[in-house]
């Protein structure tokens, strides 16, 4: 598997916050924690932003993925909005995610609590090619459940 060297310059309030770091050998995606200086309480239905403390430098076509995390989401109803929220290689703010409450009840959002993935992924570019039709497939136009439920 290849290797990318991402720097990172961790913020004044991520103090003693780890850097992310995958959890398991084939995990694709790393943990970000909050970087928040208090608890802060999600009541359901509510969305605030969080910060991470984290700011990074990722090497010319690559982007980070910023996904929910499904233990969050399952027992919480914890999701990250904009998702998967994608953080390009030439932006150099601090990576906060938009972490939204969609469960019933207030979810309190602690210092160092994992709330989120990162993925770091190539992408590929185009070029637009105008044409006045398109190759016809056995698909065609279907769409939006035209295969059938289930």
């Amino acid at each position: 598997m290849p290797q990318v060297t991402v720097a990172v310059t961790p913020l004044p309030h991520a103090e003693g916050i780890e850097l992310p770091a995958y959890a398991t050998q084939h995990a694709a995606g790393m943990d970000l924690c909050a970087a928040v200086r208090e608890p802060i309480i999600l009541q359901a239905g509510e969305r605030k932003l969080i910060p991470t403390g984290l700011t990074i430098a990722l090497p010319e076509g690559y982007e980070a993925q910023i996904r929910p995390r499904s233990g969050l989401a399952l027992k919480n109803g914890l999701s990250v909005l904009n998702s998967p929220g994608t953080i390009d290689a030439d932006y150099r703010g601090e990576v906060q995610i938009i972490l939204a409450n969609l469960g019933s009840e207030p979810f309190t959002v602690t210092r160092g609590m994992r709330i989120a993935q990162m993925v770091i992924a190539p992408y590929t570019r185009i070029t637009w090619e105008p044409t006045s039709s398109l190759p016809e497939t056995a698909r065609g136009t279907g769409g939006f459940g035209s295969t059938g439920v289930g």
